[in-house]
């Protein structure tokens, strides 16, 4: 059975000037679940699964995390803990 543990990070600001930094940030990770990124008029959303909520709370609160941001140019994000996705479908 796969677990996945959904969270979002809510980026504020100009989109326009911030997906050059999401795609900076995240053109080196390889996602291996739920991964989205979702443009708002007011930023973008970022929508992401974890295996589990404790590796999601150590990634989000981690050292990694705070540096690949800052390298990036991305802000902090609001990071909002969504839950346990029921019944997750993945395309393979």
């Amino acid at each position: 059975m796969i677990t996945v543990f959904l969270s979002v990070y809510h980026f504020d600001g100009d989109p326009a000037a911030l997906l050059p930094g999401y795609d900076r940030m995240f053109a080196g990770l390889q996602p291996d679940g739920v991964h989205a990124c979702v443009v708002r008029e007011d930023g973008i959303s970022v929508y992401d699964g974890c295996p589990t909520r404790a590796e999601f709370e150590a990634f989000s609160t981690g050292e990694a995390f705070r540096t690949a941001l800052a390298t990036a140019g991305l802000p902090s994000p609001r990071i909002e803990a969504l839950g346990e996705v029921h019944e997750p479908a993945m395309a393979t």
